[in-house]
C-alpha cells in the first residue's frame, strides 16, 4: 500500500514538494514529463493543481499514480 498524497505545492522549476499521509515529504520533478502527450498542457504554470483521490491532479484532467509519485519523491536524486 502506498502513503496518499494530502498536500502538494508547485514551485516555478516545475518541482513539486509534496507532503504524503505519512508524514513523510519529497520532491517530484515534473520537468522530464513536459514534452509528452497530454503533459505538455503542464507547461503553462496557471494550470490549477489539487489533491484527488490520494494523488496529484490537475483542472485539465491530467493525473499521476500515486505509486508513481511517492515512487519518484522518496527515489534518490542521481546527476
Amino acid at each position: 500500500m502506498y502513503p496518499a498524497v494530502k498536500e502538494v505545492l508547485p514551485h516555478d522549476d516545475y518541482t513539486l514538494t509534496v507532503v504524503f499521509d505519512n508524514g513523510e515529504t519529497g520532491v517530484l520533478d515534473v520537468k522530464p514529463m513536459l514534452d509528452f502527450g497530454v503533459f505538455q498542457v503542464l507547461k503553462d504554470y496557471d494550470t490549477f493543481m489539487h489533491v484527488a483521490f490520494d494523488t496529484i491532479e490537475w483542472e485539465c484532467g491530467v493525473d499521476l499514480d500515486p505509486e508513481f509519485v511517492y515512487a519518484k519523491c522518496m527515489s534518490p536524486v542521481t546527476a
